[in-house]
């Protein structure tokens, strides 16, 4: 079977290409992924048959061989340190779960850099 690495592949258009070890452009259509599969990185290394179409040649019976390492799990922080900041995190909530039962809103500022610290701790979560 042919391999190659996934050029380019838009989920949104459901289609993307693969350059062949063997130097030409294969036509990759998201129909063709594994099942539970609905996207694949650029770089990802793909075993696959290949069919010819009105368009040119085609993948079928797509198999992924090696994915290239996500970029979120090398900037991932580390447990310990990500567990301390949602410690931290839950002191500054409960201040601002106090201030408000008392009629007292978090400033602008204090508002925007507490909204910071949750949507990074919610993307370390997500890595």
């Amino acid at each position: 079977m042919p391999t190659g690495k996934v050029k380019w592949f838009s989920l949104e258009k459901g289609f993307g290409f693969i350059a062949s070890d063997e130097g030409e452009d294969v036509y990759l259509a998201s129909s063709a992924l594994p099942e539970g599969v609905s996207t694949v990185k650029p770089g990802t290394k793909l075993e696959f048959s290949v069919i010819d179409s009105r368009k040119g040649p085609q993948a079928m019976s797509v198999h992924i061989i090696d994915a290239p390492v996500s970029l979120a799990e090398n900037s991932r922080v580390n447990n310990d340190d990500l567990a301390a900041m949602i410690e931290d995190t839950i002191k500054i909530l409960d201040r601002v779960g106090n201030g408000l039962r008392n009629g007292r809103h978090p400033s602008g500022p204090e508002a925007e850099r507490l909204g910071r610290v949750l949507r990074g701790i919610a993307s370390q979560l997500e890595a």
